[in-house]
């Protein structure tokens, strides 16, 4: 694998497990060294474990991103340890069975603005000056295929999405001037969500791919991870304010 973002100094929220882990492993393959985050501990310290055997460097913060304060001392974590931050993966995301709009009560709307839309803002207020102060960055926010077709019984996931897409291009434009890149994925990979849907819901998830023209669901590694670090990269340079759809084709705009 080439070193292709040596010396640079990444957060990735999240980071203890599917997607999140998948991508802080690519991250340290190429030649980051990571800050991981997350809600449990046991998770964080394991995929440090696999980040250090790649021969990078890792700090795990424990915390939640729904508080400002922890958001802030996960983005401090990489000025303490590693000197400043280039790169930052707002992962972390709450997932959960969907409600019908007429059920949302406050609680479900607090659990995925939090985890979302809140926790991907608060990072990304907190990672700027570091940023700024290295002479700029990249930020990779996720939204969802799910909230641009607006699927039954997951409004406040896609609402939550869908503000996260918002707040990308406002920050795309509002801090270009300083070299910080902004973007949004929408992956479309078999995370644990996707094998429990496909083990409890085979028919529907059948239909569903055959809406994918590669006629799969990606890979976290190969090609989501894979995809989310060459953004991170000099390759992409010109890439700010863009939505990237990684799900196979299953969403062709013209």
């Amino acid at each position: 694998m080439a070193a292709e973002l040596n010396g640079k100094i990444a957060l990735v929220t999240g980071g203890g497990q599917g997607l999140g882990r998948a991508i802080a492993l690519e991250l340290a393959a190429r030649g980051a060294d990571v800050v991981i985050s997350g809600r449990t501990d046991s998770k964080l310290v394991a995929v440090a474990a696999e980040i250090e055997a790649l021969g990078r460097r890792v700090v795990t913060v424990t915390g939640d991103v729904a508080d400002r304060a922890d958001a802030e001392r996960m983005v401090a974590a990489a000025a303490e340890h590693f000197g400043g931050l280039d790169l930052l993966i707002n992962n972390a995301q709450a997932m959960g069975n969907g409600k019908k709009l007429v059920d949302l009560d406050d609680e479900t709307l607090e659990l995925y603005f939090g985890s979302g839309a809140r926790g991907t803002l608060y990072c990304m207020q907190a990672a700027r000056t570091l940023m700024v102060e290295r002479g700029g960055g990249c930020i990779v926010n996720f939204g969802s295929s799910t909230a641009i077709t607006g699927d039954p019984t997951f409004g406040a996931y896609a609402m939550t999405k869908e503000a996260i897409r918002a707040l990308s291009r406002v920050a795309a434009r509002e801090w270009g001037r300083d070299n910080i890149r902004v973007n949004v994925v929408c992956p479309a990979a078999l995370t644990k969500a996707a094998e429990s849907f496909r083990a409890n819901h085979r028919e529907a998830y059948d239909a569903m791919l055959k809406t994918v023209p590669l006629r799969r669901m990606g890979d976290e590694s190969v090609d989501i991870a894979g995809a989310v670090a060459s953004l991170c990269g000099d390759d992409w340079s010109y890439l700010t304010g863009a939505t990237l759809m990684l799900d196979g084709g299953r969403l062709l705009f013209p």
